[in-house]
């Protein structure tokens, strides 16, 4: 929202959400009365192409989108080496409003303009002046346009609004309030009216220009620098025609200078050129190498984990994954596709985000394989290869330390990373499976005043660990079956063994779980607060019972560049194991924390408080 909003800032549909869609519904009737009444060779291929194109464009905004979010993750050609906050992407959620209000513009032309039915599919000389009409009129009226709109009065009410990104992203291009876009369609339609007066107006020529500035707009915006060299080398003048992300990009960082549209030449003209344009669009192409500190090594979980992803959709990546939308259905057919692709092609791991904490880089790669995948045993051998893959990728690239989130580090895989330790000694890149803080964080969770507990766990390092240190602390611990309960009891210290128990006849109202089902969920007794001791979250299905998180944090206020959740977490927090391998990178620890090596609990919580991590589960 700009910082004093004016008149016609919020757009007609916006109190309709999600559900804003309903205002293309004319279109669709009156399609359907045509085909109804005289089948489909009934409807004008001007009037077909209106709700497809809009399609269209929205798939080509999509792809931008996810192609510039993976290259400002992974490119060395970054613009603004700057974070984007979950503030931006809320405010840019509405990126597909203009193409709606294209829809109906393009639906009340049809309607009032009689010349603008039955246009031929293509006309040659109507394209000649429809590029010869935009270089001139519209460019020059929006240079001028825009320069007003940076004077304080219209840029406090509406363009401030568009200029709140100082890191811009392709969907950032069309973030504007309702009445800007007003004059920019008003100077976008008079290539198109203008051909249609002149006869010479075609349904290709319309759609292939709105296309061109569909990809002008994203690729101004973009963050990375892509248009080649040798372009300007082969046409001088091509400088004049076509800008480039870096050019636009000091528009936003400088706010007074390169106000052009698409074509830079109005700023030579009238010298509103920024004089760095040259030299940050040579550095920004040369680009400068960057080694991350510590990589996280995840992996896709669920089929629509993949548009949640942070390379996927930005306004889905900015909530938990559990968040419930009624849209979501319609995406199956592209999770599906998505899966099968990743399967076939998927052969080493890809970069999905980057951020900073003061100093220190980092990087989030996932394995392109899903959880049913890992519980295939003709395919662990696979799986393991591409986390080997990407352990000596980061190990080549200098990388101190590889977090293993997720089932990368399930015992029955790889032996929560001592597999590789063991195959390569001599890796300077530390392994960190983070069980030390998942257990303090589990720890921390319990009440301080708990007397016993009900440990629902197969045999894992955290449920080991824990129970240990509830013994420790003189809290009983009261297991089921039998066969964890003798493999913790042949470990635990004679000191301590009174508290390890065998499932009695009373339940605790403490439960520690790692996977139960739902008729397990129903033994317990009313009241109970579950407590996940795994990465994974339990199925919420007793409203007289508590469920807390799975064992994370919240992070401190420096961390740049968080914008998407972390799986089924909420904003701003992540996972415990997350979190360990940024203290083993901060502490500058070097052990391996995998296979049965494990940081002291209390040593990894410490650090944690220290390094500004706050705890989710108070107890």
């Amino acid at each position: 929202m700009a910082t004093r909003p004016g008149p016609l800032t919020e757009w007609p549909w916006q109190r309709l959400g999600n559900f804003k869609y309903v205002v293309m519904a004319p279109v669709v009737v009156h399609g359907a009365r045509l085909v109804s009444a005289g089948g489909w060779g009934a409807i004008d291929l001007a009037f077909a192409l209106i709700l497809p194109s809009l399609l269209l464009r929205m798939i080509h905004n999509q792809i931008w989108i996810s192609a510039a979010r993976y290259q400002t993750a992974r490119s060395k050609h970054r613009i603004v080496d700057r974070g984007i906050e979950f503030e931006q992407v809320d405010r840019e959620r509405g990126w597909d409003d203009q193409i709606i209000l294209n829809g109906l513009l393009f639906y009340v032309g049809y309607l009032l303009i009689p010349s603008a039915r039955h246009l031929p599919a293509w006309r040659t000389d109507g394209a000649v002046a429809t590029a010869l009409l935009h270089a001139g009129p519209v460019e020059f009226l929006y240079y001028w346009f825009h320069r007003a709109l940076h004077h304080h009065f219209l840029y406090s009410r509406y363009h401030s609004h568009h200029h709140s990104s100082i890191v811009t992203e392709p969907i950032t291009s069309v973030i504007h309030p309702f009445a800007e876009h007003i004059v920019y369609y008003v100077l976008f339609a008079i290539p198109m009216l203008s051909t249609i007066y002149m006869g010479n107006a075609s349904v290709l020529g319309f759609v292939v220009y709105i296309a061109y500035i569909d990809f002008m707009n994203n690729m101004g915006h973009c963050n990375f620098e892509l248009v080649p060299k040798w372009m300007f080398r082969v046409f001088p003048p091509l400088k004049y025609l076509m800008y480039t992300p870096s050019f636009h990009s000091l528009h936003h960082t400088q706010f007074r200078t390169n106000y052009s549209l698409f074509m830079p030449f109005y700023d030579y003209i009238y010298s509103t050129m920024d004089k760095s344009s040259d030299q940050l669009y040579e550095s920004s192409l040369k680009g400068t190498e960057e080694t991350p500190d510590l990589v996280h090594l995840t992996h896709m979980t669920n089929l629509q984990s993949a548009y949640h992803l942070r390379i996927g959709f930005a306004s889905i990546a900015s909530k938990p994954s559990d968040s419930s939308m009624w849209y979501m259905w319609t995406l199956w057919p592209l999770a599906w596709l998505s899966m099968v692709f990743a399967w076939v092609y998927g052969s080493s791991a890809f970069v999905v985000e980057r951020i900073k904490l003061k100093k220190l880089k980092m990087q989030t790669w996932a394995v392109p394989r899903y959880n049913f995948q890992y519980g295939l045993n003709w395919e662990r051998e696979s799986i393991n290869d591409l986390i080997e893959k990407a352990i000596l990728d980061a190990d080549a690239r200098g990388v101190k330390v590889l977090s293993l989130g997720l089932l990368n580090q399930a015992k029955q895989l790889n032996g929560g990373g001592e597999l590789f330790r063991q195959k390569y000694p001599k890796l300077r890149v530390r392994l960190v499976d983070g069980s030390g803080l998942a257990t303090a964080v589990v720890l921390k969770s319990i009440p301080q005043d708990a007397k016993q507990v009900f440990l629902h766990a197969g045999p894992s390092k955290i449920a080991s660990a824990t129970a240990f240190a509830l013994c420790e602390k003189g809290v009983k611990v009261i297991m089921n079956p039998k066969k964890e309960y003798d493999m913790l009891e042949s470990q635990n210290a004679d000191s301590r063994a009174s508290y390890l128990k065998l499932s009695g006849n009373q339940m605790p109202q403490i439960w520690l779980v790692d996977n139960i089902d739902d008729k397990e969920q129903k033994m317990a007794p009313q009241g109970t607060t579950f407590i996940p001791i795994s990465q994974f979250p339990i199925k919420k299905i007793r409203k007289d019972c508590t469920y807390l998180s799975t064992p994370a944090m919240k992070i401190p206020e420096t961390v740049q560049n968080i914008h998407a959740c972390e799986n089924w977490l909420p904003r701003k927090v992540m996972s415990a194991w997350r979190i360990a391998g940024i203290l083993h990178a901060l502490e500058g620890w070097t052990m391996h924390e995998c296979g049965d090596a494990m940081i002291d609990s209390e040593k990894a919580w410490s650090a944690a408080i220290r390094h500004g991590f706050v705890p989710l589960n108070k107890a």
